[in-house]
């Protein structure tokens, strides 16, 4: 196996545009928290911790899911034998390492705040899969406690808005991960799930994630309404929004994993490029 299709192996695995979208988002906590722009140096920490320990759950989501990615997911890096398990899970260490070294950088609080979550994420991948709801509930809390780092990074533990803005990632990925469990229902009964799916069916999952898609649409309105962010927020959240509920009906209306999740992942790239265009709003103004 050549280095290069090592290194394609090691991109593919953490899926980049994942671990780019927590570092944005602990960057916008600290934005949010700070009400400007915060300085280089903490930038520079909240970006590497987010794409650090985003990337090493991907990691090691990889290596504990091989036998059901077999399944769902042959084309995946273990499967097509670009990288070993035990390359994945070296990978996702010494990433997580990293990525809790930066969150020390951002203070003590901060580092203990990143190490709970990244435990809470690794004891998913490895045991709770299986435990439906709960297990997404998990990777939900994970991916708000995004914000929440921010936050904490720049003094502001407790911002109100950047709680509202971590509880709007909570429902939007616990929204992603019950389609995601509806889209992977075959590998998933292979290791005994009780996710929603496979308990109530693809339809009925299907539309509790619509639902909770449409509460994150409702969250998305109330910043609106306390007169702190204005133009900055409302043009690229009201296109974000657009693109979300076109691609929510997508969803709801598929066929096939294949477009359900073709569907998820424009889903997932509004939601994205709607924060980052917010975020360059908020840095841009400061």
């Amino acid at each position: 196996m050549t280095f290069t299709k090592k290194l394609r192996g090691a991109v593919q695995i953490i899926r980049p545009e994942l671990p780019l979208a927590a570092g944005m988002c602990v960057v916008l906590g600290e934005a949010v928290g700070l009400g400007g722009l915060p300085p280089l140096t903490t930038i520079g920490w909240g970006l590497a911790c987010g794409v650090l320990l985003s990337a090493s759950a991907m990691a090691t989501n990889d290596y504990f899911d091989f036998e059901v990615d077999r399944v769902n997911t042959p084309w995946r890096p273990l499967p097509a034998g670009l990288l070993t398990r035990p390359e994945a899970m070296t990978l996702g260490l010494g990433l997580g390492a990293l990525g809790l070294a930066a969150a020390a950088g951002l203070g003590a609080t901060a580092f203990g705040v990143a190490a709970v979550t990244w435990v809470l994420g690794f004891l998913y991948n490895w045991r709770l899969k299986a435990a439906g709801v709960w297990g997404n509930l998990i990777v939900a809390l994970s991916v708000a406690m995004t914000f929440v780092i921010g936050g904490i990074g720049v003094g502001d533990p407790w911002n109100s808005d950047v709680w509202l803005f971590a509880a709007m990632a909570l429902v939007f990925d616990l929204a992603e991960e019950i389609a995601g469990d509806a889209m992977d229902a075959e590998g998933d009964r292979q290791r005994g799930s009780r996710s929603i799916a496979l308990i109530w069916g693809r339809r009925a999952a299907l539309r509790i994630s619509a639902t909770l898609f449409g509460v994150m649409l409702a969250l998305s309105i109330v910043p609106l309404f306390n007169g702190r962010f204005g133009l900055t927020y409302l043009l690229p959240i009201a296109v974000a929004d657009g693109l979300i509920a076109t691609f929510v009906l997508q969803l709801v209306r598929s066929r096939t994993p294949t477009e359900g999740r073709r569907a998820m992942r424009r889903l997932y790239l509004s939601g994205s490029l709607g924060l980052l265009a917010f975020l360059v709003g908020v840095l841009w103004g400061a």
